[in-house]
């Protein structure tokens, strides 16, 4: 993990499904626990949403509170 990931979760959109156009740091939950089970797309993508599902699941969202107040 390092800055520029966590830079890209407050500013990359999610390209596909339910959620589309959502930001990858606003996916809910119970989403990223369901591509966890499903497994996570191939690439900077699936890379990005498994670094937010950690995050998570280990409560630490706040952590992008201060990238959000950047943009």
């Amino acid at each position: 993990m390092s800055v520029p990931d966590l830079e890209r979760l407050v500013t990359v959109t999610m390209p596909f499904g339910k959620y589309k156009g959502r930001l990858i740091a606003d996916l809910p939950g119970h989403y990223l626990n369901w591509l966890a089970r499903e497994g996570f797309p191939r690439g900077e993508l699936g890379r990005l949403l498994a670094l937010m599902h950690e995050m998570d699941h280990n409560g630490l969202k706040s952590l992008l509170d201060p990238l959000r107040k950047r943009e």
